[in-house]
């Protein structure tokens, strides 16, 4: 008998194993393919790997801005998936050695949930049936594939961010259907090392949520470095290995690519595990309140798999994170006022709070203030013509932060303490006493926040 039994061992149930375990809680883990689920397997960690690296070559061949001379410089794609691969395998055995030091009992296989009775919840798994008092589901996501005429029978043209990311050559031609966050680092990735890329976005811009200047700025950048945007459009069918879709007047067009990457979003995983033999409920999603608790006592479900929260694994992360808190006597909520989102390309852009839109779209009175990130001395010391803005909102009665968001690099890194102030509910005058470390880009956020009046 355990006090825990996790399906999924994503960013939601590794994080929940780990910090139960070392509350005391007996655990047990199953997960039917790698420690860190999508996230660190196909989906967060390797995409910024190489997205790193392509950077790297992206200095190198403009080293030469900085004083820095580099001649004949290349790349080698096999070397890039190679240590890809490495950091991968590197950082899954870091989550096994903190199983293993919590004491938490991993089992791979799947996981299927066969009953709920007075002695507990029983789950089958690779021929034997564990039983445990209460039961975390973590089963995450898959990408969407809609049903797209000729779509399966172009056969390995067609690729997820699991195929893509697998790829040993690089395409010389990538048609990306779908401009989110995916699609659009997969796209700044092989446009720096020069495959031409096309993006194919029904929405009028990319990076929906984001904030719209910040979005149509990031398009700029990267239209100028040879991406073809065809936004407001509609994929119809897919031909071999061409797209065909109808613009936003109505014409039938085509471009055809050597890999398609299908990057429209993502379905939890709530088929196949046995959810319907204890009666959990289920709307696109599975439904759980502020707790994470499902409509079964003793159950409950993070990360990917659940209705109703944004799909981001540092999300899953504080959902296992709450689950354990509450198990363990405390008493945690989940809060989205201050969840952040990035998107990985180079510049990179950062948000947390609510965009101009979102606010006019909720009624909310506010205040808003945009800098370029020039403003900041390291910035441009080290971003030799490199645009970013940033924007920070505030709400036009109280001064509260309700939202700020930048592009430019590294914004990922700064965003946390934007967080904090989103979550503490900090005024601007709050925000003007804490002293900024110099120089840093960070600064652009004290800066941005003394032009507001």
């Amino acid at each position: 008998m355990f006090d825990l039994a996790i399906i999924g061992g994503g960013p939601a149930g590794y994080v929940a194993a780990e910090r139960a375990g070392a509350k005391g809680l007996s655990v047990v883990l199953f997960e039917k393919r790698e420690l860190g689920g999508v996230c660190l397997n196909e989906g967060c960690i390797p995409t910024k790997t190489l997205l790193y690296s392509a950077k790297v070559y992206n200095y190198a061949m403009h080293g030469e801005s900085y004083g820095v001379k580099a001649e004949n410089v290349s790349y080698d794609y096999k070397k890039i998936v190679d240590r890809k691969n490495k950091v991968v395998k590197k950082l899954v055995g870091g989550i096994g050695a903190q199983m293993k030091a919590n004491k938490v009992q991993v089992v791979k296989g799947e996981a299927v949930i066969e009953s709920r009775g007075s002695e507990g919840i029983t789950i089958a798994c690779g021929g034997e049936k564990y039983v445990a008092v209460n039961l975390l589901i973590c089963t995450g996501s898959e990408a969407f594939v809609p049903p797209i005429p000729g779509l399966k029978e172009a056969g390995d043209v067609v690729v997820t961010n699991r195929e893509i990311l697998a790829l040993t050559e690089q395409p010389k031609e990538l048609v990306v259907i779908g401009g989110g966050v995916i699609g659009m680092e997969f796209a700044a990735f092989f446009n720096t090392l020069g495959t031409k890329v096309t993006v194919v976005e029904m929405l009028p811009k990319i990076l929906g949520p984001l904030d719209d200047d910040i979005s149509a700025m990031l398009q700029k950048i990267y239209a100028k470095r040879g991406i073809e945007f065809n936004l407001r459009c509609k994929v119809t069918a897919i031909e071999g290995n061409t797209v065909v879709y109808e613009d936003a007047e109505g014409k039938t067009c085509r471009v055809s690519g050597d890999k398609i990457l299908v990057s429209v979003g993502r379905r939890g995983n709530t088929a196949g595990i046995g959810l319907e033999n204890i009666g959990v409920e289920v709307n696109r999603g599975i439904k759980v309140d502020n707790m994470l608790r499902t409509n079964v006592p003793n159950v409950y479900a993070a990360g990917d798999c659940v209705a109703g929260y944004p799909m981001l694994a540092h999300t899953a992360s504080r959902e296992g994170e709450i689950v354990v808190n509450n198990l363990c006597g405390g008493h945690d909520i989940m809060r989205c006022d201050a969840v952040p989102s990035i998107v990985y390309t180079n510049p990179e852009v950062a948000g947390v709070g609510l965009t101009e839109r979102e606010a006019k779209e909720k009624g909310i009175d506010y205040k808003c203030v945009t800098l370029p990130m020039a403003y900041a001395g390291r910035f441009v010391a080290e971003n030799e013509g490199g645009e970013g803005i940033c924007k920070v909102l505030t709400g036009a009665r109280h001064g509260e932060i309700i939202g700020v968001h930048m592009l430019g690099n590294p914004s990922s890194e700064m965003l946390y303490g934007c967080c904090m102030a989103i979550e503490s509910e900090m005024t601007i005058d709050g925000l003007k006493e804490i002293i900024f470390p110099h120089p840093t880009v960070s600064e652009i956020i004290k800066e941005t926040v003394f032009a507001i009046h």
